[in-house]
């Protein structure tokens, strides 16, 4: 008797924590199903070794491009915790959009027509420039005319530092692997200056064991209009998005993460910013 009614006990409890299980499998509420995320959630892609921007620690995402991408799914119904980060380098962008790994891109992604023939673009939520990083006590650096015989930084196959290499030929580019390896290098001397996108140097900058030491020239030498990647030709979508992004901007949430995300690097966005998203087409 006493075993009959221990056994009772014990098949209430697995029952009860099956259907406990069953409960909580399930993402919360169904939010927010706006993006084809299944069951409410969204899965976006950013990048997770860009300081500043997109960077992964951990189980943490931070950075800028983040905060967006943050703020955007919220608009869209999907809370924080709805949304699956997937790592977004840049050669894969547009296939992750287009075999639907993700949503929608938010990880630096310069809106160019080559790319618009791929995915659309809702934007851009910033505008960002090439420009240099160099010691913060060096003045002789003021600009790319200044680099002659000079060592500079950047990443092997880069089109920024091919760019700077075609118009300025006295330059001495010298490529490693990464961009967080330039940066020990140009803070012993090996090199004189680091260039790629002005927000990415910043985020470098900010970074706690680099505070107080390098400084962007703040002169940036081209336009790069950052969009967010969503399926081409999902104008429905693009909209929303666009209104998201819009909204930022104009409650003070674009600039709150800015100034927390690049501002200790002494960042300032350069002209156009904030800018006026375009017309989803």
């Amino acid at each position: 008797m006493k075993a009959r009614r221990l056994g009772a006990v014990a098949a209430a409890a697995t029952l009860a924590l099956t259907l406990a299980a069953c409960g909580s499998g399930q993402p919360s509420g169904g939010s927010g199903g706006t993006g084809g995320g299944g069951g409410g959630g969204l899965k976006i892609g950013i990048k997770f070794d860009q300081p500043g921007m997109g960077l992964k620690k951990g189980n943490e995402y931070s950075g800028f491009d983040v905060e967006v991408a943050k703020y955007v799914a919220k608009e869209l119904g999907t809370s924080e915790d709805n949304i699956t980060w997937v790592q977004a380098p840049s050669a894969q962008r547009e296939t992750l959009i287009q075999t639907g790994q993700v949503d929608f891109v938010v990880a630096t992604y310069s809106i160019t027509d080559a790319r618009k023939e791929k995915v659309s673009f809702a934007g851009p939520y910033f505008i960002a420039g090439q420009d240099l990083l160099v010691r913060a006590d060096d003045a002789t650096i003021t600009g790319p005319d200044a680099l002659d015989g000079k060592k500079l930084c950047s990443v092997t196959g880069s089109t920024s530092a091919q760019k700077v290499k075609k118009q300025y030929p006295g330059v001495q580019l010298q490529e490693f692997g990464t961009y967080s390896e330039c940066l020990p290098a140009l803070q012993t001397g090996g090199v004189d200056a680091l260039t790629t996108d002005d927000t990415i140097l910043a985020g470098y900058a900010a970074q706690e064991q680099y505070k107080g030491k390098f400084k962007v020239v703040g002169k940036p030498f081209s336009k790069e209009n950052y969009g967010i990647g969503l399926k081409k030709g999902d104008t429905a979508q693009c909209t929303k998005i666009t209104d998201a992004i819009k909204k930022m901007i104009s409650d003070g949430s674009w600039q709150k993460a800015l100034d927390a995300n690049l501002g200790p690097a002494g960042y300032k966005p350069g002209a156009g910013n904030p800018p006026t998203p375009d017309a989803c087409s």
